[in-house]
């Protein structure tokens, strides 16, 4: 991610600026030692605060700890900021996914968060699980009630300090910086798109009818730069809220997700790839469940046991179970779509300088998708499976071999069919 920095002249000079030090949100004392607090406390004019569980099925105590506590710890942490000029609390489209429509605002929470945290404090687990049943309601997961209560207490409790909110939809790959199509995890979208390309997935829990709401993580970190400067140049009365989301402004649908991450895969195929790439989205669980054990486990224990019998070490089931999970957790994202307003966002960028807006652009509206999603495409191909370019006429004749096999095996499969419905 550093690279084009690196390839600077005065690179050394640009890295002396970034000071790191160790910190722990579930800490009472956030993990700071008494050196590193008095320097924050000092020095420090803008805070970016995004520490957070982000697993859909953490524990209530784990993530109301480090949601809600964590971001309630951090607060009073501003407060002795003599120099503070902005706090940015990174939160999440998805903190009111139990509404339809949601506005820039702080919605008020399934449960009061001090008396959550107070709960978690002191309550036993199974406790705290069948209170957790109970208080979450319409949200689909500890992640996203955790994150409201969260911005509840930036709403409550932050009223002395200049403080705003930013919600990004589903963080994807960069657009631009620091390389297009550049991302370094395979969690979320990215894991499916990668699996997908791999010829791994066949069929996905979705409705191809309704919006993706995808944010590049460059126009974050570009909106939380924007917010930041916004919030210390017009100090507002009520913290700000800015929905860093797509579906409103730039619609993508899932389908057109789907077919282009198919096409672009089979442009510039890995040489990782497993089979040929063909997938279907689905609605119905029941369908997906038979299609999961036709083609997703029993080919991944088929070549298990050929890995074994080579010598090799077995993979692809745990690549299933890992999919699994993850389409699992995700299923309630895929089948349902959301109504972000993003006003705060557009004025944001109106009263962006026109050079600061080509430095830090924030306009949803100039990603063009079939481009965005070859980079990321790509991406995925060069920073995650660290396949490089140079092995694209060796992956696109594996691409041919496969096509073939998988005509074979179709072939194969209808012939079956047909001969145990003419035997009976």
């Amino acid at each position: 991610v550093f690279d084009r920095i690196r390839s600077t002249d005065d690179a050394e000079k640009v890295f002396e600026k970034v000071v790191c030090i160790s910190g722990d949100v579930s800490d009472p004392d956030l993990g700071l030692s008494a050196e590193d607090r008095q320097r924050l406390c000092s020095d420090v004019t803008i805070v970016f605060h995004s520490a957070a569980t982000v697993k859909f099925n953490e524990t209530l105590r784990t993530a109301v700890t480090l949601n809600t506590l964590g971001t309630q710890r951090v607060v009073d942490l501003c407060r002795s900021m003599p120099k503070l000029k902005a706090m940015i609390h990174v939160s999440t489209a998805y903190s009111n996914a139990d509404k339809v429509t949601i506005q820039e605002s702080v919605y008020k929470p399934p449960a009061d968060p001090g008396f959550v945290i107070n709960c978690c404090q002191k309550m036993s687990e199974d406790d705290l699980r069948e209170m957790g049943r109970r208080m979450q309601g319409k949200h689909p997961n500890t992640y996203t009630m955790t994150k409201a209560m969260a911005e509840w207490v930036v709403a409550e409790q932050a009223d002395d300090i200049p403080a705003a909110i930013v919600r990004p939809s589903i963080v994807t790959a960069a657009w631009r910086e620091p390389f297009e199509g550049w991302v370094d995890n395979m969690s979320g979208i990215t894991g499916i798109m990668m699996e997908i390309g791999r010829g791994t997935i066949r069929s996905i829990v979705c409705d191809q009818k309704l919006r993706v709401d995808i944010i590049p993580v460059d126009i974050l970190v570009n909106t939380l730069i924007t917010s930041a400067w916004h919030t210390a140049t017009y100090r507002q009365n009520a913290v700000r809220v800015y929905n860093c989301t797509s579906g409103a402004l730039n619609p993508l649908r899932w389908e057109e997700l789907g077919n282009l991450c198919q096409y672009h895969s089979l442009t510039a195929p890995s040489k990782y790839l497993q089979w040929y790439p063909g997938f279907s989205f689905r609605t119905n669980r029941m369908v997906h469940r038979l299609c999961e054990i036709l083609f997703h486990f029993v080919p991944a224990f088929v070549l298990d046991i050929v890995l074994r019998l080579t010598g090799s070490k077995p993979m692809m089931l745990k690549i299933y179970r890992r999919f699994k999970m993850a389409a699992r957790t995700g299923e309630f994202f895929a089948l349902h779509q959301w109504d972000f307003i993003s006003k705060n966002i557009q004025e944001l960028n109106k009263d962006v300088s026109f050079a600061d807006r080509r430095t830090f652009p924030i306009d949803i509206t100039q990603v063009v998708w079939d481009t965005y999603v070859k980079d990321y495409v790509f991406g995925i191909r060069n920073y995650v499976l660290k396949d490089p370019p140079s092995t694209i006429p060796q992956a696109l004749s594996k691409l041919q071999r496969f096509y073939w096999m998988h005509r074979m095996a179709q072939c194969a499969f209808i012939g079956i069919v047909i001969h145990v419905l003419k035997s009976k």
